[in-house]
């Protein structure tokens, strides 16, 4: 019993030591306090962009905040004593808040190898050799948390980078966010946004990383070459073929239909189109100078009670005779040896390896190129324990984040609340994008788009995309069931134009002029489209 007493301080002190050692951090930024002075600026004049030590918005938390748009960014904070990642577990994490989103932009982090004695803080730059590349990058296409590992090659002494296959991406929104990387002894890397585990990796499987840590054993031999008798056709002409006899190539793929015929009541000795007789030639009209005035055209109203109008001409149907040019069938090659490939030869930069052999991290960089500003980094750690990151993710963001979220939906209910459309909005943006990718609208889908996405960034004109997507719907499918016969489009009489004289200052321009007489030509055409023939029923 007194030996059981005896041992319970120790366990207590034990337990004490634990604690201690699961609370200390290896690097922990916090940026309570100004960077200046702590964190170094690069000094090379690509990096334009200033640094603000600044709260994020709506907390009192500071961060290192990017403050201009389409600038690059560099900035390092040296370790008192370098990171290795070659025993044991470490842990790399960061918080970061896209407050105007992130377009076209990284948001990542640099993690730095040791460097030469003679090396200079303020020579960093994208250059800079690291160790690890981590966090978050969004341009075009590209939409992902990155992670890649420099990984020396023992055999040739080159460092080779080492991406992670398939991410996990970007959140989209404007809240915080903290990316974690775990790095375990059994080589296991895990990803997590949120403290949610987003990827699990191996670093010695192929099947994780592009290119592999560990080369292939063999390559194909840059020397090797094809031989010049190799045959890769699988299948040739047969050489015995002949064309029949009956072949005829030269028999058109349509032919006029014979027993087609016009429709009754079609007006053969009407146009389709005639002179505006409510259009009347300008006052100011001068021959010389203008040229022969000519009444613009309208579609011929007599026919839009007929069938057609002008020279009827029979449809076309499909030639049954026709049978296109001939070619020999084909048959396996008796000559076939399959595709080329050059032999396997040894990699001479093959390597065997059972754990990667890392450089350590001797600083910490931020090292960007990004076209928005308000991006707010913090909370930046480097630690041997998970707990310690956990600890510091609940402590530090998820009170932050938990706000913001609020913040957030209560910001949609107010909009919810404003016009009663926000689910039924998005429930009508979803069924527009379908219909844009009916195949049929695809001339017209650019623009439908456009028109969704602005509808999208202004809700209250809803009701008014929709209508406008829904008659271009109609008119386009009433113009493949009816083809030509649709209302005459309006057209602006000339005589409502006022043309001036010209005056010396517009013969100065007068190349400038041409051009926006035809552009006015291009759209009053495309203001009133002329009417297709119809000459089937």
């Amino acid at each position: 019993m007194v030996g059981g007493r005896a041992l319970l301080p120790l366990l207590l002190l034990s337990a004490l030591l634990v604690q201690i050692r699961a609370s200390d951090p290896l690097f922990y930024e916090p940026f309570d306090e100004s960077f200046e002075g702590r964190w170094v600026l690069s000094g090379k004049d690509d990096y334009k962009g200033v640094w603000k030590h600044e709260k994020s918005d709506g907390h009192e938390d500071y961060g290192l905040l990017v403050s201009e748009k389409a600038k690059k960014y560099a900035i390092i904070k040296e370790l008192d004593e370098p990171v290795t990642l070659k025993d044991g577990t470490v842990v790399l994490q960061f918080e970061v808040r896209l407050q105007n989103g992130l377009e076209c932009g990284g948001a990542y982090l640099k993690y730095i190898r040791p460097q030469d004695a003679a090396w200079d803080a303020k020579e960093f730059d994208n250059e800079t050799p690291y160790t690890i590349m981590f966090g978050p990058d969004k341009c075009g296409s590209t939409n992902k948390v990155h992670f890649i590992l420099k990984h020396k090659n023992p055999k040739t002494g080159k460092y080779v980078e080492h991406h992670l296959k398939f991410p996990p991406s970007v959140p989209y929104d404007k809240l915080s966010h903290v990316y974690t990387a775990i790095l375990k002894p059994d080589n296991e890397v895990r990803i997590l946004v949120d403290g949610e585990e987003k990827k699990k990796a191996n670093f010695l499987s192929a099947d994780d990383f592009e290119p592999s840590l560990i080369p292939s054993k063999t390559i194909p031999d840059p020397d090797d070459k094809k031989p010049e008798d190799w045959d890769e056709r699988a299948k040739i002409p047969d050489p015995d073929a002949v064309k029949p006899d009956d072949w005829d190539e030269d028999a058109p793929m349509e032919i006029e239909d014979e027993e087609a015929t016009k429709p009754e009541g079609w007006l053969d000795d009407e146009p389709e189109e005639i002179d505006d007789p409510e259009a009347n030639k300008p006052e100011d009209w001068d021959d010389e100078e203008d040229g022969e005035w000519e009444a613009p055209k309208i579609d011929n109203p007599k026919c839009e009670e007929a069938p057609g109008c002008g020279e009827w001409k029979r449809p076309m149907k499909q030639n049954p005779a026709y049978k296109g040019k001939w070619h020999a069938p084909l048959i396996d090659n008796p000559n076939y040896k399959g595709i080329w490939k050059p032999q396997e030869i040894p990699n001479p930069e093959y390597f065997e390896l059972d754990k990667p052999d890392s450089d350590p991290i001797a600083a910490i960089g931020i090292e960007i190129w990004t076209m928005q500003d308000g991006i707010l980094f913090d909370n930046i750690l480097i630690a041997d324990d998970e707990k310690v990151a956990t600890s510091i993710l609940e402590k530090s963001w998820k009170p932050k984040y938990e706000v913001e979220k609020e913040k957030e939906k209560a910001e949609e209910a107010a909009a919810a609340a404003g016009d009663g459309l926000s689910e039924f909005q998005k429930k009508i943006f979803d069924v527009l994008y379908k219909l844009a990718d009916i195949p049929f609208l695809e001339p017209y889908k650019t623009k439908i788009i456009d028109v969704i996405e602005k509808g999208e960034k202004q809700p209250n004109i809803t009701i008014g995309i929709l209508v406008s997507i829904v008659v271009v719907f109609v008119t386009v499918l009433f113009r493949i069931l009816f083809g030509g016969k649709k209302p005459a489009a309006p057209v602006k009489p000339v005589a409502e134009v006022k043309k001036p004289k010209s005056t010396e200052s517009e013969a100065a321009g007068s190349s400038g002029g041409k051009e926006d007489e035809k552009e006015e030509e291009e759209k009053d055409g495309a203001a009133a489209p002329r009417r297709r023939s119809r000459r089937e029923t």
